[in-house]
């Protein structure tokens, strides 16, 4: 007697493995180990073959594939930590393509989270991984402008902020835009000046933190660029403030940071401060507030956290 019965279905990932493409097994990959970005980048460490969150992203989102040495032996520890046969990634792997200095600077810097202090971090990238944020490293930021009030008891008020980023791909409709208050608070409401608007926001209500899809007019092209607005209100309870910094994975052009103070909350001492991812050398400058406010400028800053604090 014959059994005519059909084989069982092919698993997607096992399918993906075997016809690719490369990205799409790639992600199947990582979605069924379980595994953090972050997970993952630290495992890779381990092996002595370290990618950053960035890099991964890139690979898993299609933007560029591992071409370069050292980046096919991360590939071959990847398929290790991924619990996948040997060469069963990198079997799928097509033509590498040329790319952009400035995406090549992108794919090498640290991933955005990475850059935040747990428990912030994992907060951070939970809320990163609900958002679709694949083009934030085809972005650069070419001018980046903040500004926060702070009220008459001391606390985070208002902040609005505008920059203009450059496509270095064709593609990007979107970026992220992440608000995490000093000390937890309220969440603070959203405004979006058109013609951007908004797209998946997470919030949380526990820290305060806000991280939103900025939604562009249309997809840039590569060499476009896009200007975007925003205004952040906190509503009562306002969180207590001692600082104001913002963050950045990649080189930029150039920023200004702004606090305004209320007469009744001008503060004893202040000042600004850099922390440099590639230089890991901290640099401190006091600021003397004029009519109430405080303000410093830079220019070509690499990736690393910047700010102004004060007491």
């Amino acid at each position: 007697m014959h059994d005519d019965a059909a084989p069982p279905p092919e698993e997607p990932l096992a399918r993906l493995l075997r016809t690719g493409p490369f990205p799409d097994a790639l992600r199947a990959a990582m979605d069924a180990s379980g595994l953090t970005l972050d997970r993952i980048r630290h495992r890779l460490h381990g092996l002595g073959t370290p990618v950053s969150t960035a890099t991964l992203s890139c690979w898993r989102s299609g933007r560029h594939q591992p071409s370069q040495t050292a980046a096919l032996a991360a590939l071959a520890s990847l398929e290790r930590v991924l619990d996948v046969p040997p060469g069963a990634l990198s079997s799928l792997l097509g033509p590498s393509r040329p790319r952009s200095r400035w995406l090549r600077l992108a794919a090498d810097a640290p991933g955005l989270t990475a850059l935040w202090p747990e428990p912030r971090r994992r907060d951070v990238s939970d809320a990163y991984r609900s958002v679709d944020s694949r083009w934030i490293s085809s972005l650069r930021c070419l001018n980046r402008h903040m500004r926060l009030e702070i009220d008459a008891h001391g606390r985070e008020h208002r902040v609005w902020m505008r920059q203009v980023v450059r496509a270095e791909q064709d593609g990007p409709d979107r970026t992220v835009l992440a608000h995490l208050p000093d000390t937890p608070g309220s969440v603070p409401s959203l405004d979006l000046r058109p013609p951007c608007r908004r797209g998946a926001v997470v919030e949380n209500p526990h820290t305060g933190m806000l991280v939103a899809e900025v939604l562009f007019s249309r997809p840039l092209r590569r060499g476009d660029t896009a200007i975007f607005e925003a205004t952040l209100t906190h509503a009562e309870p306002r969180p207590p403030a001692r600082e104001f910094t913002f963050r950045q994975q990649a080189p930029a052009g150039e920023y200004a940071l702004e606090v305004h103070f209320h007469p009744a909350a001008l503060p004893a001492t202040c000042y600004a401060f850099s922390s440099s991812i590639a230089s890991g050398r901290d640099a401190r400058r006091v600021l003397h507030p004029t009519d109430g406010c405080v303000h410093v400028i830079g220019s070509r800053a690499g990736p690393g956290v910047f700010g102004i604090r004060w007491e």
